[in-house]
Formats: structure tokens, C-alpha cells, sequence
């Protein structure tokens, strides 16, 4: 069987133009040769993965390459010194290797020392080096590689020209990636390699080593749902699908969802933070100015660019802040999963229009999503019926007598400067338009029928939230008078001005249900307890006259005024 080769090593950069990303930096080396203008000390720091070494050993090939007495193909490995600082740390190794310098190559023009992971050799080692460093012989050429700059001593740093390497983007790595699939003839998804060169964070190397682990998983044909399950990240489908459900403001669902990612074993951390990263995408997708730093596919962009358009703007924000501020949480949580639950929560009632808004940390009640009969789904559904506001003919029949119970009924007075009494001039205004049904069907209903409706309406109210209106309508049941009139008894004067605000709404439920729009309802007023009061001199004078009849023949006689 043949020796596997990883692609890591079999697809190592030999020449300059193969290096990925760096191309200002490989542009510089390559001019500084053929002008001669290399400096002796070489400081390479950047990521790992990034292609340090990889220039380091090209460079060194390309230095000797110019002395065009040998061949282009010659390698002068013997003109190549590779050292570990992260083994040979210590000064005796850094004495040995000065003791090398000194002599010269015994072919090609220059030595080359490469010294990797320089940050890991000790505080002497490096005074050690310092000597040589500054002043090398002129064969000798000295290449620095590290991923920590900083743990350098500065004395080293002055005395060597520092190339800053970058992580690699994922459009360069994927497309790289590609290469590589043509070279071995495997048929790849544009999106799976997206999904390699996003995991790979900026490291080809490690890019690479994903690529072959997923091809040992899957064979020649590299899909999405291949690498995702290989790689056990999430998709981008699954935080389209939830982010749809949040729209919707499906709370049991999106509960069910977030517990279907559990089970596969992802951490809710990781999630939130991926909902968060999906939300500035679809902020980024919505304004073509920034459309370009939306770092995904081709087949992902237009999935973007979809979902954008039905999410707003304030809606996004608030929906990042939120997943922000439960990433924040997340750690010093004892119950990580309810936090990230009341998140989810939150988020879906962002674009609920409630009864009454809304607290900041607003959640939609669980009554909400109880099961709907068919005729609280029929109501909850927005009326699509269009229809035409006429003043009411005046109705020249006389108004059949409700019988009145007995019982006194109570009249507070309200003063006319009030706003109570402005409020209640409106309410009137209002009520006096109403719509005109003359040529709408009034079929013959039963009391039981209305009775039942009636309770129906309650349980709706209920399920909405509309608990205030909902223990006004379940205190009484109605009764049907003549002409299709409705009569229903309320105990105090401030029921029957809450009744009146919801009437509307009741009188359009009863009239679809029913098919009558001849329905009218009349609210009486049964309050037990009496209560009048004498505020002016007449009030005063009639109270008065109530127990003592003669003060009226009194006034009459001497012909007092009030």
C-alpha cells in the first residue's frame, strides 16, 4: 500500500507564488533578492499556519538560486540550517550555533539559519545571540520565526526586519482548497469548502489537515451536510430555520429546536454565539454598501440576502443585544440552559403585538400558544373585509322597553370641566357612528346559541391576555329581547364603562358567528347600593324637600328664592 502523504506537507508552497494570503510580503522578499537588498536578520511572526516557514525555506533556496553557476533545481539543503528553539534553548545550543556561522558554505553563496518558535529560547540564550546577531558574518543569513512577538526581548527586535504575517482569509483559503480538489479529482461543494476554511480560523495548515480528515470521512465527494456532521458545527440552516421562527414568534417551537441542538450534543454557548454572528450577517446582507463583509458562499449569500428582508432593522438590534448580553451571563450562570431559553424567548417576542407593550424583557404568555378552538382561530385571524363607514339612517320605530330590574341604579356626578367627562364626550362621539348592515343577512339565532357563543368569546379573551374584559363578560350571561337586541346586566358603573370599550370587538364576533349583523347589545346597570350627593344650593334644597314636603309650601308663601 502506498505511504500517505497529508496535504499539509504534499501541498507545502515551493516557490513564492504558491504562498497563500501574502502576497505583499512574498512581493517584498522576492524584489529584495533580485536587488540585492536582503537584510542578514529576519524576524517572521504571525499565526500558526500562516506560511512562516514555508518563506523561510523558499527564500533560503532562492538566495543561492541567484548564483547562476548551479541549476535551478538544486536545493542546497546543505546550505539549510533548521533549529527548534523550542528543544535547543539553552545557551550551549545558541554558542554552538555561532560557532558554526564563522564557517562558510561549501557550495552556493550563503548560509541560512532558521531558527523556529524564537520566542521559547531562554533570557541567556538570547544575550547570548545578540553578538552575532548584529554583526553576522557576510555568508550568513539568520530567519526568526515565532507566533509571539512579544515574548522577544526588544534587543533582538531592533536588530532584525520584522515581516508581519496575516491570517488568511476564508475566500483565499476556499479557493485554494479548490486547487487541491482539482489535483486529487474530488467534486466539492462550494459551501463545504467554506465551511473547512471558516473552521480553519485563519490557518492553511490547519485547513488542510480538516480537508483530509473530512475527504477519510466522506470519500471524493465533499457536500455541507457531510462536513457539518463530520466537523460537528451548525450549519447555516439551522440558524435560518430558527431565526424564521423567532419571526414568527413561535416560542414552543423554537424551545423544541434549541433542545434538538442540545441533544446533538452542542453547547448552548456555542450556539448563542452563532445566533448572534447570524444576526450582524443578516444586518451586514441588508444595505449593499456592506454586502462585502459577509464572509460566506455563494449559495448561503442568496439564502442572506432572503431571510434580510423579512427581519427589521430594530428588530436585529434588539435581537444581537440580547444574544450579547446572555453570552456575557452565560458563564456565571448555575442554570446555563434557562438562560439561554429566556433568551430565545425574549427574542421571539420582539415583533409580538400584544394587548399591552412591553417591558424590555417582554415574553409572550404561555396562554397564548394554548390550543385555539375554531372559532378564537377564526377571530385571531386579521379581518381582510373591507368595510364602508356610513352615518346610520335614524330609525323612526319605537325602541322596544327593556324591563328594568327594580333595584335604584347609581348616578355619580361628574363634574363638565373634568377630563373624565371630556373622555366620556368622545366615547359618545364614537359610538354614535356606527355601521350600516341594512343589506346584511339577519338570520333568526336562539338565546342558547348566543349564550354559548358568548361563553366561546370569554375563553378567547382569556387566551389573548384580555383577562380585565374577560371577568366583565363571564358575570353575567346575556338575554335576547325583540329585534334581535341584546341585553346584558352589569354590577357598577365602571364594568359597564370597560363593557363599552370592548363592545365593538364583541358585536363584530357575534355578528359573524351568528350571520345577523341586526345585533345590538344594551348594557344595564344593577348596582345595589345608592349613593347621591348635594353639591348646589337647589341639590340641596330638593334633598331637603324629600323629607319635609312643607318646605315647599313655605317657600310658595313668603316667595323665597333658592
Amino acid at each position: 500500500m502506498e505511504h500517505f502523504i497529508v496535504s499539509a506537507r504534499k501541498y507545502r508552497p515551493q516557490n513564492f507564488e504558491d504562498v497563500v494570503g501574502q502576497k505583499a510580503i512574498t512581493n517584498t522578499l522576492e524584489n529584495a533578492i533580485k536587488n540585492n537588498h536582503l537584510a542578514q536578520a529576519l524576524l517572521f511572526t504571525g499565526p500558526r499556519g500562516v506560511g512562516k516557514t514555508s518563506c523561510a525555506r523558499i527564500l533560503a533556496k532562492k538566495i543561492n538560486q541567484q548564483d547562476t553557476e548551479h541549476p535551478e533545481d538544486e536545493d542546497f539543503a546543505f546550505n539549510i540550517f533548521e533549529l527548534d528553539a523550542a528543544s535547543n534553548n539553552s545557551v550551549d545550543d545558541i554558542r554552538s550555533l555561532t560557532d558554526q556561522v564563522r564557517i562558510p558554505p561549501q557550495t552556493g553563496k550563503y548560509k541560512v539559519y532558521i531558527i523556529d518558535e524564537v520566542h521559547m529560547l531562554s533570557q541567556a540564550a538570547f544575550n547570548a545571540f545578540l553578538k552575532t546577531l548584529e554583526e553576522p558574518p557576510p555568508h550568513a543569513i539568520f530567519i526568526l520565526a515565532t507566533t509571539e512577538k512579544h515574548k522577544i526581548i526588544p534587543t533582538i527586535l531592533s536588530r532584525c526586519q520584522i515581516f508581519d504575517f496575516k491570517r488568511i482569509g476564508i475566500l483565499d483559503a476556499k479557493n485554494y482548497l479548490k486547487i487541491i480538489c482539482e489535483k486529487e479529482n474530488i467534486s466539492a461543494d462550494d459551501d463545504a469548502l467554506h465551511i473547512i476554511a471558516q473552521k480553519a480560523d485563519g490557518a492553511m495548515r490547519d485547513a488542510l489537515s480538516i480537508f483530509d480528515r473530512v475527504v477519510s470521512f466522506s470519500g471524493n465527494l465533499l457536500t455541507r451536510e457531510a462536513v457539518t456532521e463530520n466537523l460537528n458545527v451548525l450549519d447555516y440552516d439551522t440558524y435560518f430555520n430558527m431565526t424564521d421562527l423567532l419571526l414568527n414568534n413561535k416560542i414552543p417551537d423554537v424551545l423544541n429546536a434549541f433542545n434538538t441542538i442540545l441533544g446533538k450534543g452542542f453547547e448552548g454557548h456555542h450556539f448563542i454565539n452563532g445566533l448572534a454572528s447570524h444576526f450582524r450577517d443578516l444586518l451586514v446582507a441588508k444595505d449593499k454598501t456592506t454586502l462585502g463583509l459577509l464572509e460566506v458562499g455563494d449559495n448561503a449569500k442568496k439564502k442572506y440576502l432572503t431571510q434580510a428582508i423579512k427581519a427589521s432593522i430594530p428588530f436585529l438590534m434588539q435581537a444581537i443585544d440580547k444574544a450579547n448580553d446572555c453570552d456575557l451571563k452565560y458563564r456565571g450562570s448555575k442554570n446555563q440552559r434557562l438562560l439561554v431559553e429566556l433568551t430565545l424567548m425574549q427574542i421571539a417576542s420582539i415583533t409580538f403585538d400584544g394587548e399591552k407593550k412591553k417591558s424590555a424583557n417582554y415574553i409572550i404568555p404561555a396562554t397564548f400558544f394554548q390550543a385555539l378552538s375554531p372559532a378564537a382561530k377564526e377571530i385571531a385571524k386579521p379581518s381582510q373585509q373591507k368595510i364602508e363607514v356610513v352615518q346610520p339612517k335614524r330609525n323612526t320605530e319605537p325602541k322596544p322597553k327593556l324591563e328594568k330590574p327594580v333595584l335604584k341604579s347609581v348616578q355619580k356626578r361628574t363634574s363638565s370641566l373634568s377630563l373624565k367627562s371630556i373622555q366620556q364626550k368622545k366615547e359618545v362621539k364614537k359610538s354614535d357612528i356606527e355601521e350600516n348592515f341594512e343589506n346584511h343577512p339577519k338570520d333568526i339565532f336562539t338565546e342558547k346559541q348566543l349564550q354559548t357563543l358568548w361563553k366561546e368569546y370569554a375563553d378567547l379573551l382569556i387566551k389573548k391576555g384580555e383577562k380585565s374584559m374577560a371577568s366583565i363578560v363571564s358575570t353575567d350571561l346575556p338575554k335576547l329581547q325583540n329585534n334581535f337586541k341584546i341585553s346584558f346586566t352589569v354590577p357598577n358603573k365602571l364594568m359597564q364603562d370597560q363593557f363599552h370599550k370592548g363592545r365593538p370587538k364583541l358585536l363584530k364576533f357575534l355578528r359573524e358567528k351568528l350571520n345577523n349583523y341586526g345585533i345590538d347589545i344594551v348594557t344595564i346597570l344593577n348596582e345595589t347600593v345608592e349613593k347621591k350627593f348635594a353639591y348646589t344650593p337647589q341639590e340641596k334644597y330638593k334633598k331637603l324637600k324629600e323629607k319635609n314636603p312643607l318646605l315647599e309650601k313655605l317657600r310658595q308663601t313668603f316667595e323665597l328664592d333658592l
